[in-house]
């Protein structure tokens, strides 16, 4: 650990320490790294004593595919919520993927950043971000000594839960050392890793399945073959009776093809298209072309809204992507 997140974990934990009360919360239609690392921290904050509630950065409600995480009861929706003297943003890169939380977040006396992401725009009163760590949940596991908490079962498995979705499994690149040493000592604090995986990756409704079909039936080859992409629409979550939480992991589904550069998952929600690009090549910076959207995220794995109808997205970002003419 560099002495600066050494003195920004110092700071964050006096803060946190500090509190009488605590709101935490994630970007906007979290997945498993932005829950897992809420209820960790909620839990270990209430472990101190501290009041300490977590919320989310949309009006839905949170992804059922989490549900069985031990403190998934404790969100509540942001319009209950009164301002905290600290507000905790987690792997959260700027004040728009707060969402409905941003106003709460806004009112705080502090507000601390949690975040793995490089781009983050450092935005809190106290910011810690290592881009460097496999995820957010793997920044609260290391933030739990200095709060004076012995990780419970609970807690570990939010943590490896949100490592474990963060690392595609312990598939991608920031598959490290440390990771695999974190979720070792996760799984030694009580996390079912058998348990964890199967509720999240084994557990889907034939809906789920059929949407899965529906866009691995799509993919089409572009740039030359050098990029697969793949869509979906609403009509789709319609058709199939699949949930909007379904569709967090297809662009896994649809990276699985092999001979590309980068992969790229065009998802339709009313007048935007939600784009989430991976990289195959090690050389790719699928963020830089993120970035071009208004969007952001890691060299290998980033993500945009573009308010523009379908055709005109795909062309838009393939024209980034190599091999473009």
């Amino acid at each position: 650990m560099t002495p600066d997140l050494a003195s920004a974990d110092a700071l964050v934990a006096a803060a946190l320490l500090g509190a009488s009360r605590v709101i935490v919360c994630a970007h906007v239609t979290p997945d498993g790294d932005a829950v897992g690392s809420a209820l960790a921290l909620t839990m270990a904050l209430k472990r101190t004593g501290i009041d300490a509630v977590p919320t989310l950065a949309d009006h839905h409600a949170g992804p059922s595919t989490y549900a069985f995480l031990e403190g998934f009861d404790l969100y509540r929706p942001t319009k209950d919520l009164l301002p905290a003297d600290v507000f905790v943003a987690l792997d959260t890169p700027n004040w728009r993927r707060l969402g409905d939380a941003e106003p709460l977040a806004r009112a705080a006396t502090t507000l601390v950043a949690l975040d793995h992401h490089a781009d983050n725009d450092r935005f809190g009163t106290i910011d810690l971000v290592d881009p460097d760590a496999a995820s957010t949940c793997s920044i609260v596991w290391r933030l739990l000594p200095l709060l004076g908490v012995l990780p419970t079962s609970a807690i570990a498995s939010a943590c490896y839960a949100g490592l474990m979705t963060d690392t595609g499994r312990f598939s991608y690149g920031n598959t490290t050392p440390l990771a695999l040493r974190d979720a070792a000592e996760m799984i030694e604090a009580g996390a079912d890793a058998r348990r964890i995986y199967s509720r999240i990756y084994e557990t889907r409704t034939a809906a789920s399945l059929a949407l899965h079909g529906r866009v691995l039936a799509r993919i089409t080859l572009a740039n030359g073959g050098r990029i697969a992409y793949s869509w979906m629409t609403d009509a789709d979550l319609s058709a199939t009776g699949a949930r909007p939480e379904d569709t967090e992991n297809i662009v896994d589904a649809v990276r699985q093809i092999g001979g590309v550069d980068a992969v790229v998952f065009f998802k339709v929600q009313h007048d935007t298209v939600k784009v989430s690009l991976r990289a195959k090549c090690p050389t790719l910076d699928v963020a830089a072309v993120a970035h071009r959207f208004g969007g952001g995220g890691h060299t290998a794995a980033a993500g945009a809204a573009a308010p523009l109808p379908l055709e005109s997205a795909i062309e838009a970002v393939l024209a980034q992507l190599p091999g473009a003419r």
